[in-house]
């Protein structure tokens, strides 16, 4: 990897990618401990019921087993319940609805697959085949599934105390000024839209080995997280202990796409047993089982309008949002369609005025958090939908009407009225690369000669704007090992990405060592004091700081041991190209060299000044990614089938650190969010609770032969709030994609009469629009 060796902005391939691809990677389950137990959660079958008992006798009385757990075992240990991070109040400042999110469940049930025993045992099938001889008695109660219905009068409570099933009314924006825009436009669109109910359905299922030492009293927690910092602060209260009771150590992770983030019931259940029975536990999820225990995303029913006046030019808009919350609100839902979801419903455009009323209703449903962009594609989706549907109501071309309204160079910085600032963005010159790169103009040719085949043929664009997130602060730690190694300690977390090699690019650019020397650490958080982790796109640009300011430590104590080492006043000491010299002349040591003397001096006892160093960077401002995504599609008007045929993306993710690792990022985006516009659809029986989409047989996932190249060009508006000029790249791809997909099947249908679809976009919804389109 030598080409890292000094420069930033190269298509370099992934380090990491020979490790994984020759199968030297090493995953949660791929962990075995001397004197291990398997556990087996048993879940509830119901969504809704009272369990009037629990006999695990007979269970525990098979071979091999070494436990059997329930909510009184935790009780009888005070393990209280899992916690929600992320409360918000409701618009008139009181606190939302909290009810206890037990670790099992204790005295209910409140969606299929709630946990209610863990049985641990010699092997999996020894625990699995106890499982099954646990005997519960359930008293099924009505279940209540559907968010847009969850407030209505006599729906079924999901928790007895809370009224209207309402966990929180939430607001944001000025709602006197929207009004008062409202009240003078000469036009006002709406619509109403879902955001359809996701199953993340990461490669690598969730998994966690724990092992307790009784002598200093700590758990080591070997998990598949998108960071162990936060679990291990979240779980040590759960156990009343410090945090620092817990190391949690994150080997390779396969896919997160926030799911992975969140404490869950599975890393309390295997530290309680670990504990308990002095023996490793191990838990690992099969696939049928994720579906019903991982968190999943979206599920929203959005009501926006948007206020224009006479010169087409936006004034207001305003939304009601209805968010599904699930059964528990999970470590971080409530936050995700309020503050992280309404940042970015200003868009690229210059609204006057923005109102948002969010209310998040529970369901007895598997809880929902964050999902790759976290509110942000929920918020995007609406905004570049109701902004189709006002091009189509006004009779104005659909890209004009965007260049009319977007914010200018000449207004950076920009202030929303959601109270974000944008530093930087260019939007009317990434969407005319955009529309030029997908040749609008000749669509209509295009258009014609499909329909000459007997296909529909559209194109839909959706212009979006990201808004990172995450922690205020990143920490990076540069040591210089005695293999003559550079180890840079990092406090993100890779599950995929890529981490590994912008990380090199970035130390090697700044301190001038060869790419093939560096070592990136990760996942330890005895190792790794604080960090992050990896969440709302925030890596490159949060720990890209962390790097580059330890890396300006070393140099600094490089040029103090050079100037020692060579003689000379520090002043004139300079550093460049992995060489401290002195300036103006030819004398000079290499930094690593250099580590190393100074190490071996320190070790004999003799003063020297260690080139290590360790620094934890502010993060004083987010960024904000955007671009333009352009989708042509073919329709089938017999079947309603929906084939991708083309697919460009114009993004702004300011300096670029790696360009190939960046356009595979938003390549996958993109098979996410077609995923979810045409494919995706979780479905819930209203009656009973039951999830009928809870296999790969039934719930539909993307495939690589479903898509045409997805061409992402990068247009490099340097970011001003951050010194690496970098926007995060991780989410976008997800973001820009289901409106650019479902406008584009909207504009291939408009012939037909359509003006309307909700994702997914199925062949049977296609063909059922077209239909009741054509009979209207």
């Amino acid at each position: 990897m030598a080409t890292t060796k000094f420069g930033l902005a190269q298509p370099v391939r992934r380090v990491e990618d020979p490790r994984l691809l020759k199968g030297s990677g090493r995953y949660t389950d791929d962990i075995v401990l001397p004197g291990m137990l398997f556990g087996i959660v048993l879940r509830s079958p119901h969504a809704a019921a009272r369990i009037s008992r629990i006999d695990t006798a007979a269970a525990a009385s098979l071979p091999g087993i070494a436990g059997v757990f329930t909510a009184a075992d935790l009780a009888a240990e005070g393990v209280g319940p899992l916690p929600c991070a992320a409360p918000v109040n409701n618009r008139d400042g009181s606190p939302q609805a909290t009810p206890p999110h037990p670790v099992l469940a204790d005295g209910a049930v409140r969606h299929v697959g709630d946990p209610v025993a863990f049985v641990v045992a010699a092997t999996a099938k020894q625990a699995r085949d106890a499982a099954e001889a646990i005997e519960v008695d359930y008293d099924t109660l009505p279940a209540h599934t559907d968010p847009a219905t969850a407030m209505d009068k006599g729906a079924t409570r999901v928790w007895p105390d809370v009224e209207h099933n309402l966990a929180f009314d939430w607001e944001i924006g000025d709602k006197q000024a929207t009004e008062a825009e409202f009240a003078k436009a000469a036009h006002v669109t709406k619509i109403e839209i879902i955001n359809n109910r996701i199953v993340v359905n990461s490669i690598e299922a969730r998994a966690a080995v724990a092992e307790f030492d009784a002598t200093s009293g700590r758990w080591t927690l070997h998990a598949n997280t998108q960071g162990g910092w936060m679990v291990k602060n979240l779980i040590g209260p759960l156990f009343g202990v410090e945090p620092e009771k817990f190391r949690v150590i994150t080997p390779d992770v396969g896919g997160g796409f926030g799911m992975k983030l969140f404490l869950y019931a599975e890393h309390v259940l295997t530290c309680f047993a670990a504990r308990k029975l002095g023996r490793p536990v191990k838990w690992a999820a099969e696939r049928g089982e994720a579906f019903l225990c991982d968190t999943q995303g979206r599920d929203n029913v959005t009501r926006g309008e948007l206020a224009v006046d006479a010169d087409g030019k936006f004034l207001a808009l305003r939304t009601r949002n209805i968010s599904n919350m699930g059964a528990y609100l999970s470590t971080f839902a409530p936050f995700i369609p309020t503050f992280a979801g309404t940042g970015v419903l200003a868009s690229v455009y210059g609204f006057k005025a923005i109102y948002a009323n969010v209310l998040g209703v529970f369901t007895n449903t598997v809880p929902v958090d964050a999902y790759r962009g976290a509110g942000r594609p929920e918020s995007n989706y609406l905004v570049e939908r109701l902004v189709d549907a006002a091009a189509r109501e006004l009779g104005i071309d659909r890209v004009e009407l965007r260049r009319r309204n977007m914010v200018l160079p000449s207004a950076m910085p920009h202030s929303t009225p959601v109270g974000k600032s944008y530093d930087s963005g260019d939007f009317r010159s990434v969407l005319d690369a955009a529309t030029k790169r997908m040749d609008y103009a000749g669509f209509a040719a295009r258009q014609t000669a499909a329909v000459a085949r007997g296909k529909r043929r559209g194109l839909g664009l959706a212009y979006y704007l990201e808004a990172t997130g995450g922690d205020p602060t990143e920490r990076a730690e540069i040591r210089f090992a005695e293999d003559g190694f550079v180890d840079v300690y990092v406090g993100t977390q890779s599950t995929g990405q890529g981490h590994e090699t912008a990380y090199v690019q970035l130390t090697a650019h700044n301190l001038g060592i060869d790419g093939d020397k560096i070592r990136i650490r990760q996942g330890d958080t005895d190792t790794i004091p604080v960090g992050g982790g990896t969440g709302g796109a925030r890596s490159l640009y949060s720990e890209g700081q962390a790097i580059l300011l330890t890396s300006e430590s070393v140099i600094n104590k490089g040029k103090q041991a050079a100037a020692e080492e060579l003689e000379a006043a520090v002043a004139d000491i300079g550093f460049a190209d992995g060489r401290f010299s002195i300036v103006g002349t030819d004398r000079g040591v290499d930094i690593v060299a250099l580590a190393a003397t100074q190490r071996k001096k320190a070790s004999a006892g003799q003063p020297a000044t260690l080139l290590d160093a360790a620094e934890v960077a502010p993060i004083d401002a987010h960024t904000f990614p955007n671009g333009c995504h352009m989708a042509e599609v073919e329709i089938d008007p017999e079947t309603g089938m929906v084939e991708l045929v083309r697919y460009s993306v114009c993004d702004d993710f300011g300096k670029t650190v790696n360009p190939l690792i960046v356009r595979g990022q938003v390549a996958g985006g993109v098979a996410q969010g077609f995923g979810q516009a045409v494919l995706e659809h979780t479905v819930y029986d209203p009656s009973s609770g039951q999830l009928l989409s809870g296999s790969f047989m039934d719930y539909a996932m993307p495939r690589a032969n479903e898509f045409p190249d997805i061409e992402v060009e990068l247009l490099e508006i340097p970011c001003a709030s951050n010194p690496l000029g970098v926007k995060g790249a991780g989410e976008a791809g997800a973001v820009g994609s289901p409106p650019a997909v479902i406008n584009a099947i909207i504009d291939a249908l408009s012939g037909d009469g359509v003006t309307h679809i909700d994702m997914p976009a199925t062949p049977e919804r296609v063909w059922r629009a077209m239909t009741l389109a054509k009979a209207a």
